[in-house]
């Protein structure tokens, strides 16, 4: 029995099943448009592309994606965020099964990874993702990044997932940087799309959760200094020292700060926790200083609650005998929770 088929685009998974051979039907449309898409792959074309989310970065991913060339469906829970890009020749789907029946590749930017299973897992959604490329570009944890590519793996679809270290005015600029992890075939047979979204994306290890785990020790890094920055003002506001002035003296000091930072993460590679010659700070030289700040925050009534997280590691490390070590030598007491 031969079953007629719409031409060309037409060919999308149950958009013309009739109910008596549906099952059928829907299996074959499937697998026909999975061809399609790697044929498509092959031969270098510009990849379909659905942006599921189009809050302020999802519209900065879209548009730059568009800047490019790049064919694109655009879906958000409320239609209004995605009409602006239709100026820019988005297609507004009116439902995600719409969105991602359009593309080769789907890149959700939602809030979290329960908002991406919610989107994904619809029965109608899961059964047209067959010979996709799923990137996720959303916040989550690394356990959550490993658990949503064996969901994909597992209905047919490839996998990537994403952080995004920048704000959306980088994003499709020389200076945007995505760290993605998972397949690198994906990543690399896509490469077009991917320096479409930013100069600076970065493929950074098949373990799915990679991306997401570096996107945490960055962020902890990011908002160690913010939280510094916020005592160094309570410290100047109380002591009149103007903000103005402590933004001059910063300029100048960062560069110390960040040889420091640097130092750290060399010497905590290599395991070298003693001091030695080349020490550019003890723990004992720092914690000196910490009493004094302590002290002032309390002359003060500063706020101690996230200095005192910092005291309770010094004190350990002092306990363990290294009071003379090296700053790094701290880093063997945060390995796990005291």
């Amino acid at each position: 029995m031969l079953l007629p088929l719409p031409p060309g685009d037409h060919l999308r998974p149950g958009s013309y099943c009739a109910p008596p051979i549906s099952p059928y039907f829907h299996d074959v449309a499937t697998r026909v448009a999975s061809w399609r898409r790697q044929l498509i792959w092959r031969v270098g074309m510009k990849r379909s592309i659905a942006v599921v989310g189009t809050g302020r970065m999802g519209s900065a991913l879209a548009r730059a994606l568009l800047a490019e060339g790049h064919p694109t469906t655009v879906w958000n829970r409320t239609k209004e965020k995605a009409e602006p890009l239709a100026l820019l020749g988005a297609t507004i789907a009116p439902s995600v099964l719409e969105a991602v029946t359009a593309a080769e590749i789907i890149i959700v930017n939602v809030s979290d990874y329960a908002a991406t299973a919610a989107i994904l897992r619809d029965d109608a959604v899961a059964a047209v993702i067959r010979g996709t490329l799923i990137v996720d570009l959303t916040s989550g944890t690394p356990q959550g990044a490993r658990e949503a590519a064996e969901w994909c793996a597992g209905r047919g679809a490839s996998y990537l997932d994403g952080a995004i270290m920048a704000t959306p005015d980088f994003i499709g600029t020389d200076a945007g940087t995505i760290v993605v992890s998972g397949q690198v075939e994906a990543f690399q047979d896509n490469a077009a799309v991917f320096r479409a979204l930013g100069g600076n994306v970065q493929h950074v290890g098949q373990d799915p959760g990679r991306a997401n785990a570096l996107d945490s020790a960055l962020l902890a890094l990011m908002w160690g200094a913010l939280f510094g920055a916020l005592h160094a003002i309570a410290v100047s506001q109380t002591e009149g020292i103007e903000l103005g002035e402590l933004g001059r003296q910063w300029t100048a000091t960062a560069p110390v700060v960040d040889g420091l930072v640097a130092d750290l993460i060399k010497r905590a590679n290599a395991g070298r926790f003693a001091s030695d010659e080349e020490t550019l700070s003890s723990i004992s030289v720092h914690y000196g200083a910490f009493q004094h700040l302590l002290e002032l925050m309390d002359a003060r009534g500063i706020d101690r609650s996230v200095v005192d997280g910092y005291g309770s590691i010094f004190q350990r490390a002092i306990a363990a005998g290294q009071l003379r070590g090296d700053f790094a030598a701290l880093s063997q007491f945060l390995g796990k929770a005291a």
